[in-house]
């Protein structure tokens, strides 16, 4: 059910750190699911993302995901 998608991926995340906002949009015709959570490293932020996509997954269709970092703010992609 696509009401469900970020709910679960909100949940996904909160099971290994704490999530501080979670929103869908559409974005040039595409549903957008972002998570924004803390993480201690970017080794966690990817680990993390990795099982958001996973969990998410199971119920929708992820064609492509990102993990980003703020830092005085702007946001970097973390690799």
């Amino acid at each position: 059910m696509p009401d469900s998608v970020l709910p679960r991926a909100a949940a996904a995340a909160a099971e290994l750190v704490v999530v501080e906002a979670s929103d869908l949009s559409v974005v040039a015709g595409s549903p957008r699911i972002v998570v924004r959570f803390a993480a201690e490293d970017a080794g966690q932020a990817l680990s993390v993302g990795g099982h958001v996509v996973e969990q998410t997954g199971l119920i929708a269709e992820p064609l492509s995901w990102t993990v980003t970092a703020r830092d005085q703010g702007r946001w970097y992609l973390v690799r």
